[in-house]
């Protein structure tokens, strides 16, 4: 089974991109909803991260507020919850993995937003980077009314540079002309790594 990981800074229409492979019938890992879900009461992570961090519950939860509160400017905080939390995320991939290869899928979708931060490209047969102009990058993210330009751009400098990533790609989807022309992007991916996979399944 292939593995494509998928990747793309903020605001470059990555969660939507991820949704077409998924809408295809291609069996898609969504890191950010497992986090989530070891976030949420009985979560995985709840036990560990209230005994490191003290008061961060929330009806049973992690409050993300409050974590965030705990971790922000503080390095060694920051390195305790990502040995907290990582282990746990990778064990949810791992799992994703077997399904997807007991369910007789030539290739698999990672939807990782710090692929290549994390180093999690090092574990994918193919990168996909889902592009689009720092102006439309721009328009998108602040036209959600989350954040401010101020925080758009904490976070930009955060991630590898989309130009980074792109020439660290094996393909790279291009949003900026609309989710139609983006499909059939990932439609000619797909058409290419299923006919790899039964390539190599036959051998």
């Amino acid at each position: 089974m292939i593995i494509l990981g998928l990747t793309g800074s903020i605001g470059m229409g990555k969660s939507t991109t991820a949704q077409m492979f998924k809408q295809a019938g291609i069996p898609v890992y969504d890191a950010d909803a497992a986090v989530h879900e070891i976030y949420e009461p009985g979560g995985a992570a709840v036990g560990p991260l209230s005994e490191r961090f003290g008061d961060i519950l929330k009806n049973g939860g992690i409050d993300r507020a409050a974590l965030r509160a705990k971790v922000v400017d503080n390095p060694d905080a920051m390195r305790d919850l990502e040995a907290i939390v990582h282990p746990l995320v990778g064990l949810s991939q791992m799992n994703f993995r077997k399904e997807a290869l007991e369910s007789g899928a030539l290739f698999a979708v990672l939807d990782i937003p710090l692929l290549f931060e994390t180093g999690g490209d090092a574990r994918c047969d193919y990168v996909a980077v889902v592009t689009a102009p720092e102006n439309v990058q721009r328009e998108r993210v602040l036209a959600r009314g989350e954040m401010s330009e101020d925080q758009f751009e904490q976070i930009k400098a955060k991630q590898t540079p989309d130009a980074e990533k792109r020439a660290r790609a094996d393909f790279v989807i291009n949003t900026a002309f609309g989710f139609d022309f983006a499909r059939a992007q990932v439609h000619s991916i797909i058409d290419l790594l299923n006919g790899l996979a039964a390539e190599i399944s036959d051998e």
